[in-house]
């Protein structure tokens, strides 16, 4: 495929089904067909005489709809509009999310009440901080909580960018109360948490394209309950994880996460749960 346009003989073999096309091939072709309106027209010049057979299909399905199309009012302006934006998040997560906020605002309650601190020393709101993200972004990429995830996963478009933009949207969403949360407490920093957040997110999607974000988020959640969130419940100390000098080490994590996700972004071609 060249810079600008897809080759005549690339969309022939494409219209002929694309079996002899490496599929990342496919990907970048279907991608660009997206917004190339002349490859468009190229390929519906090319699909009659590459593939008759799904020419007269085209036409059969077309001409027995053809009543109920004549009968169909179109889309108002804003819903077309609407149609046409990206995916940022899947359309049952906002259950999620809201779980997410109001675990923030119990943590809340519970670090600024009148009766005693139950973790006398470190804020409820420290412990639930880091893998606040990590959940929302979760429930953004399982399947089961997206209705249309099958047709989400057939477009040239999902895969690793599907899975970053509602990583994003699901980060959008919880880090601004948890952000606004600290600030009402002053019982933690913002690099205390922020940082451990993003590097669990990032170990997660990367645990991801083996073993499914949803499964890979759950259970390092898990770990950081009995490893962490366990002891200091019991201690009421500073888990040592949290501590301002082994910030670098989340950092590092961090790091090791998102080139890990880049290293496999091929593994993100359709969802796991």
């Amino acid at each position: 495929m060249s810079t600008d346009h897809a080759s005549a003989g690339l969309i022939d073999e494409y219209a002929r089904g694309g079996a002899a096309l490496p599929t990342d091939t496919v990907w970048a072709l279907e991608a660009h067909l997206e917004g190339c309106a002349r490859c468009r027209g190229l390929l519906a010049a090319s699909v009659p005489a590459a593939a008759p057979g799904i020419t007269a299909l085209v036409d059969d399905v077309h001409a027995a709809l053809r009543p109920q199309l004549d009968a169909a009012r179109p889309l108002p302006l804003r819903r077309r509009r609407a149609l046409r934006r990206p995916a940022w998040a899947a359309p049952a997560v906002a259950p999620w999310l809201l779980t997410a906020v109001g675990v923030v605002l119990l943590a809340l309650l519970m670090d600024s009440g009148g009766s005693p601190d139950p973790l006398r020393r470190v804020s409820p709101l420290l412990l639930v901080a880091p893998v606040l993200p990590l959940c929302a972004a979760a429930a953004a990429w399982v399947p089961g909580l997206d209705p249309a995830h099958e047709l989400t996963a057939a477009t040239p478009r999902s895969g690793l960018p599907l899975l970053l933009r509602r990583t994003a949207a699901a980060l959008a969403a919880v880090v601004p109360v948890l952000l606004a949360a600290g600030a009402l407490t002053g019982a933690m920093t913002v690099a205390q948490w922020l940082l451990p957040s993003l590097a669990f997110t990032t170990t997660a999607l990367a645990l991801g394209s083996v073993v499914g974000v949803g499964r890979a988020a759950a259970a390092l959640v898990a770990v950081w309950a009995a490893v962490v969130a366990a002891p200091v419940w019991a201690t009421g100390r500073l888990p040592f994880v949290l501590r301002p000098e082994q910030l670098p080490g989340w950092a590092l994590l961090f790091v090791l996460g998102a080139a890990t996700v880049l290293a496999r972004r091929r593994a993100y071609s359709a969802p796991r749960s």
